[in-house]
């Protein structure tokens, strides 16, 4: 199991540490390092910038958002990092929920999904491979464009710049069941948002026939403490945030994935408190032991214990939001 640094985004300005953490990463022999997007800084920008100033790290985002860019665009980003970084990139991609999609990037929600995934994916491989010219006829991409308000004049193109790598590895942000079975089918990984080592039977339909190779890369916070239940804090506020204020009250992928997981009750109640104002209240709703379950706290050697479980199943790489050098450290001697 490989050993990733995720640093998510950026709240009110830039990480004053992610570029050291990033670097000691790398010296500690860390296989990647992510970046993240949600309705501030943006995924590539970061990236870039700890792209020169590693030399052997791997680069990822999880996630960048689709609602964001076109995928051309967003395949432009992708092909000129992974040229930048000597072939080091990897395209981790999300399409968020309808709160994010139309109220900060004023674009309609997608009716179906999984069509626009889909679609989405199959434009950037087009743009990479650089077979011919980009076409696709879909539902929600058209390249080239035909619909309302067309000219007629749209001439099919493929990129002036040869892509570094033709296969620059695509990996999806999935949390439904059906997106996650067609992930394994259309993507190089699967970049889950919460996964339990101790119910890895939630997913196990979806991730039937993988295939070699395929990329299991879930998030989890860790950090290196004497007490476990000062460090959940920082995993609860995060699953008080996204279960409770990360999309509306009757259609919240974050909530729904925590009831799949056995927190039915406890997932409405967080929503509950949450959208009435009272945050401080949701974020101590939050089960310890669900939080517990998804992350990596406590001393070394009860993280050692645990680390176990998460070698155990399919997990391929272990991406860890660990917010100081001593937490990555003592998680890379316990992974060699």
């Amino acid at each position: 199991m490989r050993l990733g640094l995720a640093l998510g985004y950026w709240g009110r300005g830039p990480g004053p540490g992610h570029v050291a953490l990033a670097q000691e990463a790398e010296r500690l022999g860390y296989d990647s390092v992510w970046t993240a997007e949600a309705w501030g800084s943006d995924a590539f920008t970061p990236l870039t910038w700890i792209a020169a100033r590693t030399s052997r790290i791997r680069l990822g985002t999880a996630v960048a958002q689709m609602a964001a860019r076109s995928p051309v665009t967003t395949a432009m980003h992708a092909l000129t990092l992974d040229h930048l970084s000597g072939g080091r990139m990897m395209l981790g991609l999300g399409l968020s929920g309808p709160q994010v999609v139309e109220g900060w990037y004023g674009r309609p929600f997608p009716k179906s999904p999984l069509t626009a995934t889909r679609e989405y994916v199959e434009v950037i491989r087009q743009v990479l491979r650089r077979e011919g010219p980009v076409e696709v006829a879909g539902r929600f991409h058209s390249h080239p464009y035909n619909g309302p308000d067309s000219t007629g004049l749209g001439k099919p193109l493929k990129p002036i710049t040869h892509p570094l790598r033709a296969e620059l590895p695509i990996l999806l942000g999935a949390e439904g069941p059906k997106n996650i079975a067609q992930t394994t089918r259309i993507a190089d990984g699967w970049l889950p948002l919460y996964w339990s080592p101790l119910r890895t039977d939630v997913y196990e339909a979806s991730l039937t026939g993988l295939r070699e190779g395929f990329t299991i890369a879930p998030i989890a916070r860790a950090k290196v403490c004497d007490d476990v239940a000062e460090g959940l804090l920082p995993v609860k506020a995060m699953l008080g945030f996204y279960i409770g204020g990360m999309g509306h009250s009757a259609r919240n992928f974050h909530a729904d994935l925590m009831a799949r997981m056995g927190y039915e009750a406890e997932a409405r109640r967080i929503q509950e408190l949450f959208l009435a104002g009272r945050r401080e209240e949701a974020v101590l709703a939050v089960p310890d032991a669900f939080a517990d379950e998804i992350s990596l706290v406590g001393p070394r050697a009860r993280i050692a214990e645990r680390l176990e479980l998460w070698r155990k199943g399919p997990v391929t790489d272990l991406l860890l939001l660990a917010p100081d050098p001593h937490t990555l450290r003592v998680l890379a001697e316990l992974n060699s």
